[in-house]
């Protein structure tokens, strides 16, 4: 982040396949898991009829809320930084981690001296003042070490201040903010000392300030800057580079780091947050594009890599921005982040600045990117009190109704694209499920129904964030119940619900198994293992399928082989333990993994992106013929991994695409493909992508599997 506002920059799945299953599969599945449930405690008011449907599966786990999933950034430059009501407010949301120097500032902050030439640093807002902030919110730090201006000395010094000296236990160090905006592709906003600007140089002082720091405290985490998938400058390769930022950076510095960090912006060219909140559905794969990426280069190492979105906002500027869309959108984006991947997710900012006045749902947006007031005036329109919160410090707060440090994000699927909903198994037992209304005309009535989890008859808990409220309130006597509630326009709503008795993990003897790692993959198999767990008779594997699981293998031992699965395809699984009753625990930690291509296949296809620019790219296919004939009236299928991948135009073939698949052709008077690899076809084509852009997993020519070139 720049000084007080980002400046502009230049703008920029398929499907998982379920696995193979026999008859018999699904009967041990139907037999083993609860049935489907819509039924709960009687409605104290008549409730209209549902035109939404939820669907909840807590044996789809999406990981556990880190104790520091929720977080806010501070900046040396904002006076109410260290102000007795931000700490106070963010501890009543549970905010668990707190990033400092701010942005961009972090990169010509000196810790020491407390100075930031160039820039302006407010009093009262030093190291010391702010770890005060810290304690009394109960969160952790996450620290940026200055690269730009900076040396490794000077972080290792600042390490041994904090950890040493201070016994802060300050556990999350960055390396430098967003280096690559220092002009290396062209564009500058972060300042950068260093003669060369290069991803490799990067990387090469990433080992270097990694080394001195841990030299003062191994126990420290470091990490490293990435660029999101999908926007600038992702895709882009600069002069005498080896690659774009992300896939040169990683394959240098995987066996030094502990986590990466990004930073999203849902951008556009309309700056609204009714919008941003339809850009919501691109970060789930980019965000699974940084894990693709992390797999590549740290291999079986991958799961050690954490992942952190250390700014998230609608927009950099000019946006709707403390209205109450965009409430919505901080708590679609924590939550939405959280099930995907990261340990923690930072607002931009705690306060900001007020930027263009505008009128959004008949209040007052003051441009403004922080989660709370500054005070500040636009022209002759001021600001309430500082640290008067605005709506997106109570879309984070709603987030918190859901659970807290341990409790499992389990897998919840709504049938209208105007209604998110979101749910945590808690660790007593209890399931939350927030609902999210992004409709601002009308209300929504949702039906809930259960996969894993039966409701007892007690009336739920219910959290209500809509418009006439001027914070969360209480509404458990609105009429709601575990099977139907109404989400008013623009609003939000959180139920709580209790376990029926004897019902749920909690009447299993068994405990959660580990998280099942992936020894070896093939082109049509997968070997599974993962920990065992006491009181496991047997443990279940389960696919899942958006909100859905499927089982796919059956053990009393810890490990299990998969079969028959489609070459290229990628699989999310979960495992559960059993106990001798049959009763299931908890479901593990999900593990993601894609097979690959026969090493013995008849053809090759080599697909190379020759030049990306964040929204659109070049790429290059060549074929080769490995079989002992040759092929005439050849054609080359793909499907692309997301749905914003295109071709724009092609040459030496003919293109057609429909949905996500890609059929090409070849040329009219093209000579054949000679047999055992002696010719080569190649074909190119301009592309476009609306977020990430992974390759393709599987190329068939004439309908065969080919191997990778």
């Amino acid at each position: 982040m720049a000084l007080l506002h980002r400046p502009g920059r230049p703008a920029p799945t398929g499907h998982p396949r379920r696995l193979a299953r026999t008859a018999a599969a699904l009967a041990a599945t139907l037999a083993l898991l609860p049935p489907l449930v819509a039924a709960g405690g009687a409605s104290a008011q008549e409730v209209p009829a549902a035109d939404v449907d939820v669907h909840v599966n807590t044996q789809a786990a999406l990981g556990r809320l880190s104790d520091t999933a929720r977080g806010v950034n501070a900046a040396v430059w904002d006076s109410h930084m260290n102000d007795p009501e931000v700490a106070a407010l963010m501890k009543t949301a549970d905010v668990g981690a707190m990033r400092y120097p701010g942005g961009s500032y972090a990169d010509i902050y000196h810790w020491e001296t407390h100075t930031a030439p160039g820039g302006y640093v407010a009093p009262g807002t030093g190291f010391d003042a702010f770890m005060g902030t810290v304690r009394a919110t109960g969160a952790q730090p996450i620290l940026i070490a200055n690269y730009g201006s900076g040396t490794p000395e000077e972080a290792a010094g600042w390490v041994r201040y904090a950890n040493v000296t201070k016994n802060y236990g300050a556990k999350y160090w960055e390396i430098g903010n967003e280096i690559y905006g220092n002009g290396h592709y062209g564009s500058g906003w972060e300042h950068d000392d260093h003669a060369d600007k290069s991803p490799r140089e990067y990387a090469r002082q990433v080992r270097a300030y990694a080394a001195a720091m841990k030299a003062v405290d191994p126990t420290v985490k470091i990490g490293a800057v990435l660029t999101a998938p999908g926007n600038w400058p992702d895709g882009i390769i600069g002069e005498g580079d080896p690659g774009d930022w992300n896939h040169t950076v990683l394959s240098q510095v995987t066996d030094v780091i502990d986590f990466v960090t990004v930073h999203w912006y849902a951008g556009g060219s309309d700056t609204s947050a009714d919008t941003a909140m339809s850009r919501l559905t691109r970060l789930p794969g980019e965000l699974r594009e940084v894990r693709a990426q992390i797999d590549r280069y740290a291999g079986a190492d991958s799961p050690r890599i954490g992942i952190a979105l250390t700014e998230v906002n609608t927009n950099t500027g000019g946006a709707q921005l403390t209205a109450r869309p965009n409430g919505l959108f901080a708590a679609d984006a924590f939550m939405t982040a959280l099930e995907n991947g990261v340990f923690n997710v930072d607002w931009w900012n705690t306060h900001n600045g007020p930027g263009a006045i505008t009128t959004v749902d008949g209040e007052t947006d003051y441009g403004d990117m922080g989660m709370l007031a500054s005070g500040s005036c636009t022209g002759d329109v001021c600001q309430p009190a500082p640290n008067t919160p605005f709506h997106p410090y109570y879309g984070m707060k709603m987030t918190g109704e859901l659970g807290t440090a341990g409790d499992t994000m389990v897998a919840a699927a709504s049938s209208a694209q105007d209604l998110s909903a979101h749910a945590v198994h808690r660790r007593d037992g209890r399931l939350s499920v927030l609902l999210i209304n992004k409709n601002p005309d009308a209300a929504r009535t949702v039906d809930l129904a259960y996969a894993g989890f039966s409701p007892s008859a007690a009336a739920p808990e219910v959290s209500r964030y809509a418009r006439g409220d001027s914070d969360i309130t209480d509404v458990t006597d609105s009429g709601a119940s575990a099977s139907r509630v109404t989400v008013p326009p623009y609003g939000m709503i959180a139920v709580t619900l209790t376990p029926k008795s004897g019902t749920g993990p909690g009447a299993s003897a068994a405990g959660i198994p580990g998280t099942p790692r992936l020894e070896a993959v093939t082109d049509t198999t997968a070997r599974l293992s993962w920990a065992g767990t006491t009181g496991a008779a047997r443990y279940l594997v389960q696919e899942r399928d958006g909100a859905h699981t499927y089982l796919v293998g059956e053990t009393t031992g810890t490990s299990v082989s998969l079969r028959n699965l489609p070459p290229g395809s990628t699989h999310t699984v979960n495992v559960l333990a059993a106990d001798s009753a049959g009763r299931l625990a908890a479901p593990s930690d999900p593990l993601t993994f894609t097979t690959g291509t026969p090493a013995d296949a008849a053809c090759t296809v080599d697909y190379h992106r020759d030049t990306s620019w964040g929204n659109g790219f070049v790429a290059t296919v060549s074929v080769r013929n490995l079989s002992d004939t040759p092929i005439t009236g050849w054609t080359v299928d793909w499907d692309w991994p997301t749905d914003g991948q295109s071709v724009s135009s092609g040459w030496n073939a003919t293109f057609h695409q429909s949905g996500r698949h890609v059929r090409v052709t070849a040329p009219e008077n093209a000579g054949p493909l000679a047999p055992d690899g002696t010719s080569t076809a190649s074909f190119g084509f301009v592309g476009a992508n609306d977020g990430p852009n992974p390759d393709p997993t599987v190329f068939r020519l004439n309908g065969a599997v080919c191997a990778g070139g």
